[in-house]
């Protein structure tokens, strides 16, 4: 609760002397600590920004802590998304999130939805706690959480990573801006790459993972001038940190109901449009290909159109690097016109999306191709092990 019944919430001996440094502040004190005691708050994701905000959270006192996910731990994952461990690898996030969270503070409640966050659950899954935090990487989520915090009054603490950059705010507190007066419309699917395809500093999301938690905090103790009205912007290479000034559009659509975000965000459009191009583009399975260069045939030429630091990395023996940006431009369409001098073309990328892209691209300019299907991904799994898997 935003505005507890003081009175009612007691400190228990363990409390006072976990929280010591806490009590000391004057900003924080006794009443401080009794408003993060009686405190709920939802995490929307428990990946880069979920870790962090989830275990500062948890070790400042919240009382109740609420956790969204349905994805399971990878990896890959571990580079950056530290409230998990590599014993947990193959299992369900939202449980190994609960687990730190308890080493840390068992005496957290900790609520569990192993689930996809959606038009028809958001409301009633957030509707009982004080605070959202979105953790999430997709704008579909984005636009769906911060609906939901608007037609619930709630606060919705925002954050967002790619590369070096981050980005964080708090949307929809005390008749400041949301996230519609920050992103009116969604760019067009696929503008944005996740950070699956573009990259991520593994530290950044801690960086502002971390912010998120602060901004909670100073909410639920009412001390302190919030983002709220501003967008923090970060940038870790150049590390810099800069505002900009937000403020709530006055003729911005009337949030009357939730919507089909994914339609909103022209997902399906999206989808259908790379089936209609799968659909167009002829396709090979990394066995075939395998098959074909085993039979040492010198019809062909396989490009990869990844970027070069990611061919630095793993590599299809006797591929060809035209990334697909000079395919874009046009420099790269002369340049793979000149090595296949009649041969055939197989294209490839890390996990098949660019590449279909690039033969796309490619057959408007009157050249046809194979795509490989899951890319060199595909090829490390199902053929090479020894190739590096990214």
């Amino acid at each position: 609760m935003l505005n507890p019944d003081l009175d009612q919430i007691q400190l228990t001996k363990d409390d006072y002397e976990r929280y010591s440094r806490h009590l000391i502040l004057p900003e924080v004190g006794l009443e401080g600590q009794k408003r993060l005691k009686a405190a709920s708050v939802l995490c929307i994701g428990t990946g880069g920004l979920g870790s962090p905000l989830l275990l500062y959270l948890a070790a400042a006192g919240i009382g109740r802590i609420g956790i969204v996910d349905f994805d399971v731990v990878d990896t890959s994952n571990l580079q950056r998304q530290i409230i998990h461990g590599t014993s947990w690898v193959g299992k369900p996030k939202i449980v190994s999130a609960k687990n730190r969270i308890h080493e840390i503070n068992p005496y957290c409640q900790v609520d569990l939805y192993e689930t996809r966050l959606s038009s028809e659950n958001a409301l009633d899954i957030i509707q009982p706690y004080d605070i959202v935090v979105d953790g999430t990487d997709n704008f579909p989520t984005r636009y769906l959480v911060n609906d939901a915090c608007v037609l619930l009054n709630k606060p919705n603490v925002y954050g967002s990573i790619f590369r070096f950059e981050g980005q964080a705010t708090v949307f929809n507190y005390e008749g400041g801006p949301n996230y519609r007066d920050l992103y009116p419309e969604p760019p067009p699917p696929g503008m944005v790459p996740s950070c699956a395809e573009g990259g991520v500093l593994g530290i950044l999301p801690g960086m502002i993972g971390i912010i998120q938690a602060t901004e909670t905090v100073k909410i639920v103790i009412q001390q302190g001038n919030t983002l709220s009205g501003r967008l923090l912007l970060y940038n870790a290479l150049e590390m810099k940190f800069r505002e900009l000034k937000l403020r709530p559009n006055p003729i911005r659509p009337v949030i009357s109901k939730l919507i089909d975000y994914e339609q909103f965000c022209g997902i399906p459009q999206a989808k259908a449009e790379e089936e209609r191009q799968k659909m167009a583009l002829s396709e090979m399975t990394v066995q075939e290909l395998k098959q074909l260069i085993d039979s040492n045939a010198q019809d062909f030429v396989l490009l990869d159109v990844r970027n070069p630091h990611e061919y630095e990395i793993a590599k299809i023996p006797g591929s060809v690097l035209i990334p697909l940006p000079e395919i874009e431009n046009g420099s790269g369409v002369a340049k793979v016109k000149e090595i296949l001098n009649g041969h055939r073309l197989i294209a490839h990328c890390k996990l098949g999306g660019r590449s279909a892209k690039a033969l796309a691209i490619l057959k408007e300019a009157g050249i046809e191709g194979t795509n490989v299907k899951g890319g060199i991904n595909a090829w490390s799994k199902e053929v090479d092990p020894t190739v590096p898997e990214y």
